[in-house]
């Protein structure tokens, strides 16, 4: 009998999840699942949880509980620091050590604020549950402070600046505007809501730029009827506690900054910089291995995947979970014996949301486009397909049909509210909670 295999995974998002599942039908192979959280966490839906609309358990989910039927997959709740890429071995901030046959790293990414001052400290990502999470209790704490005190107001207690007019900024924005113009009105019936604003602010020339410029145009009409203000080819200077300055050398009062602005590579990679290449991320070959590292894979976020042409692939959720399970395909054929095979993509289209009835849809390699309610009900068909378990996609359904058909319009409790003492008349300091940042 063959030895039995043991295949080390660094990351468990998207990528690195199902690549493990894969493999976990295998015979003889022993898998360790290792992620600095003990739950998967469905990006693309984050926004909607710093919106209120979802709770944070629609949209993560219990790595134990997922691959509870699969007793051939161990997890680790560990933060990876270093590897040893030769050796294939992982090392944790408190110094174990994971060796195996086989090294996948799909340890995700992070904001990239390029190195803009005080993005980092002040502004609100939204790339993880945590993010979220910082970001609804922000949302209502301006909302709450406004309603108690108005003249908050004039201190731009009711301006919101997005930076990044791609699929999270526009799908933020969109959703933020129907929120204050058509969800919060019988919430807040003392708050002049139509004294919003959200501000989006893009560097190139055109929202939604991986779509179509008919696609683009319907988004930019949507956007503006939720009270959108866009502003293209303008860059952000400086972040501050209390302004946001931009490049056409204007400067908007604001306490929250919601930063969709771009993503590189988790810290790891800076362990690996010899091997990486655009937006820190591992240089990988066509079947994903990383080159002259036998046995060492790049999957995800976190590595340049390239497509059918050769051009670098998006990040997207679609392209981390095929490598995932490519991945495992050619680590099965790599203990049997076998060459493995270059990732072969298949594009099912790009989608984004930008508020109730409202979407934009590019289906399938061709990109048939579909738009309004129609590419709704898609949106909504494909998030729910992509959930990791039945349990999430019935109650994603069920919220997203309270919003849409009943006066239940999500469950906006302020629980953090340590965190959010704004310092409204000191535009030189943060709140006296961590920055939004901190883990």
């Amino acid at each position: 009998m063959e030895p039995e295999k043991h295949i080390v995974v660094i990351g468990a998002g998207f990528a690195g999840l199902n690549c493990a599942r894969k493999l976990a039908k295998q015979d003889n192979v022993r898998i360790t699942l290792i992620d600095r959280h003990n739950y998967n966490q469905f990006q693309p839906l984050l926004y909607q949880v710093a919106a209120g609309l979802l709770a944070p358990g629609n949209v993560s989910f219990s790595l134990r509980n997922i691959l509870v039927r699969h007793a051939n997959v161990e997890v680790k709740m560990a933060e990876i620091v270093s590897v040893d890429l030769t050796t294939r071995t992982a090392v944790t901030a408190d110094g174990q050590t994971f060796q195996g046959d086989y090294l996948v790293l799909a340890a995700g990414s992070q904001p990239d604020f390029f190195a803009i001052p005080g993005a980092e400290r002040y502004s609100f990502p939204l790339y993880s549950l945590h993010d979220a999470e910082l970001l609804r209790s922000r949302i209502l704490a301006v909302l709450e402070a406004a309603d108690s005190n108005p003249s908050l107001i004039a201190k731009g207690a009711l301006n919101f600046v997005i930076v990044g007019a791609g699929a999270t900024g526009t799908e933020m924005a969109g959703t933020l505007g129907d929120l204050m113009h058509r969800v919060l009105k019988d919430e807040y019936p003392g708050l002049p809501l139509n004294e919003v604003r959200i501000i989006l602010v893009e560097k190139g020339s055109a929202v939604l730029s991986a779509f179509s410029p008919k696609a683009q145009a319907y988004a930019v009409k949507m956007l503006a009827e939720r009270g959108v203000e866009i502003r293209l080819h303008t860059t952000v200077k400086e972040v501050a506690s209390g302004h946001v300055a931009l490049s056409d050398e204007t400067s908007i009062r604001t306490h929250t900054v919601i930063w969709a602005g771009g993503l590189k590579a988790s810290g790891l990679s800076a362990k690996l910089e010899n091997l990486t290449g655009k937006g820190g991320r591992l240089n990988i070959g066509t079947d994903l291995a990383v080159q002259g590292f036998p046995g060492v894979y790049g999957l995800g976020d976190f590595a340049n995947i390239s497509g059918k042409d050769g051009k670098p692939l998006p990040q997207l959720a679609s392209v981390a979970e095929q490598s995932g399970k490519w991945c495992a395909r050619n680590i099965a054929a790599d203990i049997a014996g076998e060459p493995g095979t270059p990732f072969d993509y298949l594009d099912k289209g790009i989608m984004a949301m930008i508020g109730r009835n409202a979407a934009v849809a590019e289906v399938g390699e061709h990109h048939h486009e579909l738009q309004g309610p129609i590419a709704f009900a898609m949106w909504i068909g494909v998030h729910a397909a992509l959930l990791s378990t039945a349990r999430a996609r019935i109650e994603a359904f069920v919220e997203w049909a309270w919003d849409y058909f009943g006066k239940i319009k999500g469950d906006r409790v302020l629980n953090r509210f340590s965190q959010e003492n704004i310092r409204w008349d000191d535009d030189e300091h943060t709140s006296e909670a961590v920055s939004p940042t901190a883990p």
